[in-house]
């Protein structure tokens, strides 16, 4: 169809390179820059994030790849090898946090960082890269929302490539990538705007708070997908996760503020709490 883009970016060598792969890149790239940057600022080394890198990233890659299988077990139980072949598609973002976050806890532990902490600088870098993610989601045509009408994506005055691509098989959609890649650019700016409030957040607010903007959003999002994960009947697995995350978020905050949990950073002394 005219004004479809294609997926593939360009063939190298005979294998085709995605779009979807160039913009995760991307964005994770931009990630680890911002929190390059963020860790200087409080006090840590740039090598610690670059380091974390080299045991976060797989683990993310793998965490999100367990995820989808296991909620999609029916599509590989007699086709195991598939599970390997993640050209197919078939990552989940919250079993990416998963993964990412076990290989975390375990890293500033042994590195004696605080874990709150690293996760503080990590957020609203990892929002941001979710953001840029999602059209990755556009460019494969994929993780759009129900049936809708051109003049409704008219209405909301998105670009025309935008609208000529949300016709998927001759049927518009409603474009829900692009409505969490908002939501996240958002989160981030948020985020940002708080971290920078001086004696404003605690501790671990700002990843709580990521959590808490991140899953809220995420809940209501993804009810207007086509290609949820389900865990049973109508249940979508990313709605239940989210409402136990945004739960929970919420209680973990207010116990730490109880507890009188540290400030995030101490910019007089320019240092940050290292773990015990």
């Amino acid at each position: 169809m005219l004004g479809q883009v294609n997926p593939v970016a360009f063939n190298l060598f005979g294998i085709s390179v995605y779009w979807y792969a160039i913009i995760i890149v991307s964005g994770i790239v931009l990630a680890v820059w911002l929190s390059s940057r963020e860790a200087v600022r409080v006090g840590l080394k740039e090598d610690d994030v670059i380091d974390f890198m080299l045991w976060g990233l797989p683990s993310a890659i793998i965490g999100a790849r367990l995820y989808y299988v296991i909620f999609q077990w029916q599509d590989y139980v007699d086709n195991p090898i598939e599970i390997i072949l993640t050209r197919n598609g078939g990552l989940a973002i919250y079993g990416g946090l998963i993964g990412g976050g076990l290989a975390l806890f375990f890293f500033t532990r042994h590195r004696f960082i605080s874990t709150w902490t690293f996760l503080d600088i990590a957020a609203p870098s990892v929002i941001l890269a979710q953001g840029i993610g999602r059209w990755g989601n556009f460019m494969n045509h994929e993780a759009y929302g129900p049936a809708t009408t051109r003049a409704f994506l008219e209405g909301l005055h998105l670009p025309k490539f935008i609208i000529d691509n949300m016709n998927i098989d001759g049927t518009y959609h409603q474009p829900t990538f692009l409505y969490e890649s908002i939501w996240n650019v958002l989160g981030f700016i948020v985020l940002v705007i708080l971290r920078k409030k001086k004696d404003f957040l605690k501790e671990g607010e700002v990843v709580l708070g990521y959590v808490i903007w991140y899953s809220f959003g995420r809940f209501f999002i993804e009810g207007m997908r086509t290609d949820s994960l389900y865990a049973f009947g109508s249940i979508r697995v990313s709605q239940v996760f989210s409402l136990i995350l945004f739960f929970g978020a919420i209680v973990v905050l207010i116990i730490r503020r109880k507890k009188g949990a540290v400030p995030f950073y101490n910019r007089e002394k320019g240092t940050v709490k290292k773990a015990v």
